[in-house]
């Protein structure tokens, strides 16, 4: 089924400190063929820059999705959600917490932050199987709010 999130491009920010998960997030994003600019920052403090269009990202577009690992340097990604959800203008902006943690408590708390939780697979296929419904689910199944001009 064709729909408007089919045919737009999607912009997505990763917020992921590992070299390794950022590459292996841009591969599996890439084999899931989701038409998309990725933008990555490396901790907690520059993705609320990116999103406050702060200092060295003030024309970075809104993103479709954020992507957020929850251990991050300087500010951890638990902080994040919770100023993301907090605020008005960026409450909408769907989250899905992506990271190879399954702490019990983890799951609960970004739940009722509003945020999905999907736990990393280790494998590459399955991570791609991953990728791939959160892409079927936020830009094939869910209906979003309109991205801001």
């Amino acid at each position: 089924m064709l729909n408007y999130h089919s045919l737009k491009h999607i912009e997505i920010l990763l917020v992921e400190d590992s070299p390794s998960d950022v590459l292996i997030t841009r591969e599996a994003l890439s084999e899931a063929r989701i038409v998309n600019t990725i933008h990555v920052v490396e901790d907690g403090v520059e993705a609320m820059d990116f999103l406050y269009k702060r200092d060295k990202f003030a024309v970075a577009p809104r993103p479709d999705l954020v992507l957020l690992d929850l251990n991050l340097p300087r500010k951890n990604g638990r902080k994040v959600l919770a100023e993301i959800k907090a605020d008005a203008d960026l409450k909408q902006i769907p989250v899905t917490v992506l990271t190879t943690s399954s702490a019990e408590e983890d799951i609960p708390k970004s739940y009722n932050l509003h945020a999905n939780y999907v736990v990393q697979p280790v494998k590459f296929d399955r991570f791609i199987k991953a990728v791939r419904s959160i892409r079927h689910f936020w830009f094939s199944v869910v209906a979003l709010p309109p991205t801001e001009a």
